[in-house]
C-alpha cells in the first residue's frame, strides 16, 4: 500500500510539471480559449460583468463623499475614522457583487439557460477582495496593508481559477544554480513576502510593547526609552535571521560576500552608528532626558520632546524643532538646567541714583521680587546684592529661582524687571542715565 501511494504521488508530480510547461500552458490556454470562452453565455456574461461595474461605479461616486462628510464629523478615534474611510472604498465590489449575484442567478433560471461559470468565478474574487480588504484593517501602514491584501489576494485568484499548483512550479523551474545553492522565482517571491511580514510583525509587536513600557511608572523616563529602543533592535534583527534563514539561503555563503559589504557600509554608516550608540549611552548615564531644559553652543535654548535613534529633538520657546545629531551631546559642552536639581537661578541688573538709600533699595527689590510672580521660588529667596559703584549709578543684581524654566526665562525676568521699575517708582528712587554738558566758550576779540 505504501509503495502504492509513492508511485501515485510520483506520478502526480510528474503530471504537474509536464502541465506546468511553457507550452502546455500555452495549449490549455488556447484549448480554453476556443472551448469555453467564445460562446454565446461568455459574451452575455461580459456584457453583464460590463453592465454591472458602470452602476457600482456610478453608485460609489454618488454616495462616497457624502459618506465621507458623515464620517468627517463622528466624534470617535482617528483610527477608527481611518478604518471607517477605507471601508467606504468597498462600496464599489460590494454593490457589483450584490448586482452580479442577483443576474447571475436570473441568468442562470431554465427559462435563460445561460452558464454563468464566469460570473460565479468573478463573484469569487470579488469577495476574496472584500473579506481580505476588511482583515487588513488592523494595518495602520498603507504601504504594508496595500502589500498583503494584493499578495494574499493573488494567492486566492489563482486559487479559485485553479492555476495555483500550476504557477507554483512554473515559478519554481524559472531557476538558476550558484554551485549547489539553487534560487528560483517562487523561492523570491516566497522569501519577499516571509521578510515583508516578519519584518512589519516585528515592528507592529515592538511599538505595543513599547506602549507598554511607557505605561511603566516604577522606571524613568530614559530607563523606559532605553529598554523600548533595545527590544525593538532585537525584534528586528531576529526578523530578519529568521525570514533569511527560512528563505532555505545559507548565510555562511554570505561570509567572506558580507564581511566586504559589512566593512563599505560600516565606513559609510560611521556617522549614523555613532549616533545610535551615542543615543543609548545617554539614555544609559541619564545626563539628558525627555523633559530636561537645554542650551546648544551656539545659543539654542529649549526642552528636549524627544530621544530617537539618530537625533535628540529640542524644541524651543517659539515652537521650533532642533534635531540635534546624539553625537554632538557625547562631544561637545551642553548645559543641562534641569540635569540633578530644576531649580535655575536667574539675575537682573539695574541701577539707582546716589541720592538713594541702597540698603532701602535692596530691601524694597527683594520685597518686590517675592511677589512678582508664582513661578519664583519663595525657598531659596531672592537675594539683591550692591555690585559697584557705577559712573552715575548704584548697581545693583537681583538673583532670585525658578523651577520651571522650561516654560520660559525671558517672560519671567521681563516681570521681575516690570516689578523694579513700579517698587522704583512708588517710592521716588530715580534710575539715572548718562548726562552730557557742553561749554560753548567765547574767544576774546583778537587785537
Amino acid at each position: 500500500m505504501a509503495a502504492q501511494n509513492t508511485e501515485n504521488l510520483i506520478d502526480n508530480a510528474e503530471r504537474l510539471a509536464n502541465e506546468a510547461k511553457p507550452e502546455n500552458l500555452i495549449d490549455r490556454a488556447l484549448t480554453w480559449i476556443n472551448e469555453d470562452l467564445m460562446t454565446v453565455s461568455t459574451f452575455y456574461q461580459i456584457a453583464l460583468l460590463f453592465a454591472v461595474y458602470i452602476t457600482s461605479l456610478f453608485i460609489y461616486h454618488r454616495y462616497k463623499d457624502k459618506l465621507l462628510e458623515k464620517i468627517d464629523t463622528l466624534k470617535i478615534p482617528s483610527a477608527v475614522k481611518r478604518i471607517y474611510r477605507n471601508l467606504i472604498k468597498l462600496i464599489l465590489p460590494i454593490c457589483a457583487l450584490s448586482l452580479l449575484f442577483i443576474s447571475s442567478q436570473t441568468l442562470a433560471l431554465p427559462s435563460f439557460g445561460i452558464n454563468t461559470d464566469l460570473s460565479n468565478i468573478v463573484m469569487k474574487v470579488l469577495l476574496a477582495w472584500i473579506v481580505i480588504r476588511i482583515a487588513v484593517q488592523f494595518i495602520a501602514n498603507n504601504a504594508a496593508r496595500n502589500f498583503f491584501a494584493f499578495s494574499i489576494w493573488t494567492i486566492a485568484v489563482l486559487s479559485i481559477i485553479g492555476i495555483l499548483d500550476e504557477t507554483m512550479i512554473t515559478l519554481d523551474s524559472l531557476a538558476f544554480s550558484i554551485g549547489e545553492f539553487r534560487i528560483s522565482a517562487l523561492a523570491v517571491i516566497k522569501s519577499i513576502i516571509l521578510l515583508f511580514a516578519l519584518l512589519y510583525s516585528a515592528i507592529f509587536i515592538s511599538s505595543f510593547a513599547e506602549q507598554r513600557i511607557f505605561q511603566i511608572k516604577s522606571i524613568s523616563r530614559s530607563s523606559q526609552v532605553l529598554i523600548a529602543k533595545v527590544v525593538r533592535v532585537i525584534l528586528i534583527v531576529i526578523a530578519l535571521l529568521v525570514g533569511i534563514t527560512s528563505a532555505g539561503i545559507d548565510l555562511s555563503l554570505f561570509a567572506v560576500f558580507g564581511g566586504a559589504i559589512g566593512l563599505g557600509i560600516g565606513f559609510g554608516l560611521q556617522k549614523g552608528i555613532s549616533n545610535l550608540f551615542s543615543g543609548m549611552l545617554l539614555l544609559i548615564d541619564r545626563s539628558i532626558e525627555p523633559g530636561d531644559v537645554i542650551e546648544l553652543p551656539n545659543g539654542t535654548f529649549g526642552w528636549v520632546n524627544q530621544m530617537a535613534a539618530r537625533y535628540t529633538e529640542i524644541v524651543t520657546r517659539d515652537n521650533k524643532s532642533f534635531l540635534i545629531p546624539n553625537e554632538e551631546f557625547i562631544t561637545q559642552r551642553v548645559v543641562n538646567w534641569s540635569h540633578g536639581n530644576s531649580l535655575i537661578r536667574l539675575e537682573v541688573v539695574f541701577g539707582v541714583s546716589y541720592n538713594a538709600d541702597p540698603h532701602l533699595v535692596k530691601e524694597l527689590a527683594q520685597g518686590c521680587v517675592a511677589g512678582a510672580h508664582e513661578r519664583i521660588c519663595i525657598d531659596p529667596g531672592p537675594v539683591c546684592h550692591l555690585a559697584e559703584f557705577g559712573d552715575s549709578s548704584l548697581n545693583f543684581k537681583l538673583r532670585f529661582w525658578i523651577k520651571d524654566a522650561e516654560q520660559g526665562v525671558t517672560n519671567i525676568r521681563s516681570e521681575v524687571m516690570f516689578a523694579i521699575w513700579d517698587m522704583l517708582k512708588a517710592n521716588n528712587i530715580e534710575i539715572p542715565y548718562p548726562h552730557r554738558e557742553v561749554f560753548v566758550h567765547q574767544l576774546p576779540p583778537q587785537n
